[in-house]
């Protein structure tokens, strides 16, 4: 390896982030290039320096922040009331419209039918859909008239 090379690596040989082989090849040559280990040791002077560093925080430094964070608005009553009305009318809307998309086949007789839909005519055999779609009311089903 030359010395550009292990330059070039010895922040990572230092916090020992390399693959062992290219470690390796970084100790191997410092031990043999004098520029190469003045300079790791520099690096690892440098590093050592910057880890003692204590960075002054002013004591008032958590309220100054606390005070500049906006509490969240509380709804006002109106709005809430607005989205309410509009849940409603959404609801009543969809399923006014979903009456008209599904054909609004209303149950005739004593009520107890149920309305299929042509659209799912491919039941798998057993299914959930092909036992409701098959239903057939029995006399006496106990719905009183």
């Amino acid at each position: 390896m030359e010395c550009h090379e292990v330059q070039a690596r010895l922040s990572a040989w230092l916090d020992h982030e390399l693959a062992e082989a290219d470690q390796g090849l970084v100790t191997a040559h410092l031990e043999k290039c004098e520029a190469c280990r003045r300079e790791g040791l520099r690096l690892a002077a440098l590093e050592a320096a910057l880890g003692d560093l204590v960075a002054p925080v002013p004591s008032d430094l958590a309220e100054k922040v606390t005070a500049r964070l906006r509490r969240p608005r509380r709804r006002q009553g109106w709005q809430s009331m607005a989205m309410a009305a509009c849940l409603v009318l959404g609801i009543a809307l969809g399923g006014t419209m979903a009456r008209g998309f599904y054909g609004g086949a209303a149950p005739e007789g004593n009520g107890a039918e149920v309305a299929s839909l042509e659209v799912f005519h491919d039941f798998p055999q057993g299914s959930l859909g092909t036992m409701i779609a098959s239903y057939q009311p029995e006399e006496g089903s106990g719905v009183l008239e």
